[in-house]
């Protein structure tokens, strides 16, 4: 195999593995758009769920217990956001951006006072992460050109949390447009009034889409310290939960589209990665500061391309009154 197509599958492995924790966010954030509570914390779920899946690996050295936790700090923050919004009728956007301040000053202050590594986790061994997964003829096939290194590091050897986000894709599908859950889901964002009039619950279908956003965006968490990474270090998410809320801006709040949104943000972060120090026909080298942008730059050209064609849900950020 020549240099140029082991380059491709390295890069392929690497949009694989970056793209997930923006999946699993940007899932997260479907939930609670579409039942109409804009959710601008996704970033600090992440940033606490991470925090407390490597604070708990590091001291059970189990990575299970690690990713227990994630998801347990992710929801009391998704609970925290909830009570603000749709309890208290709060503005959900300053509520989220509470959030995000909130966790980055929290878990750092934590993580120093804890371990005393200046905001950081002590690192973490094999024992303590989901590592990557072999699979089955994985050493067989890998002397086949492109096709055989293509399945032993793209398709295969990727950790659990990776593929458990491959699937989350066709499930949030199929709870969204197949369930009798999803179609009320749909409907408390676009018009609430309807759904209550029809005798649901309209906080109570609020609070459980809140709750699973909790949970996806602890599972992300967790990925980027125990996963990914080997511990937490502050400030680690490094605004993925933007660039999740970019990606389901840009796929107008669906399923695949929006996945199509993370591989390309994911891709270009790939790229970058491997584009420092590299010195470019004409141009020669460029700065390090501006490749690693890259991304948001992206991010920031499409939304302006895109954005007035996104449609959100009709009554997201809204908070419902119920008529006396």
């Amino acid at each position: 195999m020549d240099d140029t197509a082991l380059w491709i599958v390295s890069l392929l492995a690497s949009t694989v593995r970056l793209a997930t924790p923006l999946v699993l966010a940007s899932l997260a954030g479907f939930y609670s758009e579409r039942a109409g509570v804009v959710d601008i914390g996704l970033e600090g779920k992440m940033l606490t769920g991470a925090f407390a899946a490597a604070a708990t690996a590091a001291v059970t050295g189990s990575p299970w217990a690690g990713l227990a936790a994630a998801i347990a700090a992710s929801l009391v923050l998704a609970l925290v956001h909830g009570f603000a919004c749709i309890t208290h009728r709060g503005d959900q956007v300053v509520a989220g951006v509470a959030i995000n301040t909130i966790a980055a000053g929290l878990t750092a202050v934590l993580a120093n006072a804890w371990f005393d590594l200046g905001g950081r986790t002590p690192s973490l061994d094999s024992g303590q992460r989901f590592l990557g997964l072999h699979f089955p003829l994985a050493e067989a096939v890998r002397g086949v050109p492109l096709l055989g290194r293509f399945y032993g590091e793209v398709i295969g050897g990727q950790n659990l949390l990776v593929y458990l986000a491959v699937l989350a894709v066709p499930a949030t599908s199929w709870v969204a447009y197949r369930t009798r859950f999803g179609l009320r889901l749909r409907a408390v964002g676009e018009n609430p009034a309807a759904v209550d009039t029809a005798g649901i619950s309209v906080p109570w279908l609020r609070y459980r889409a809140v709750l699973i956003t909790g949970l996806l965006c602890g599972v992300a968490g967790a990925y980027l310290s125990i996963a990914q990474g080997a511990g937490f270090q502050e400030n680690m998410t490094a605004g993925k939960g933007y660039l999740a809320l970019a990606a389901l801006i840009l796929g107008k709040w669906r399923p695949y589209p929006t996945l199509a949104g993370c591989l390309l943000f994911a891709a270009t972060d790939a790229l970058q990665a491997r584009l420092q120090g590299v010195a470019l026909p004409v141009v020669g080298a460029v700065p390090v500061q501006i490749i690693e942008v890259l991304p948001y730059i992206l991010t920031v050209l499409l939304l302006a391309g895109f954005v007035g064609k996104s449609i959100p849900p009709k009554a997201a950020g809204q908070a419902y009154v119920k008529d006396r």
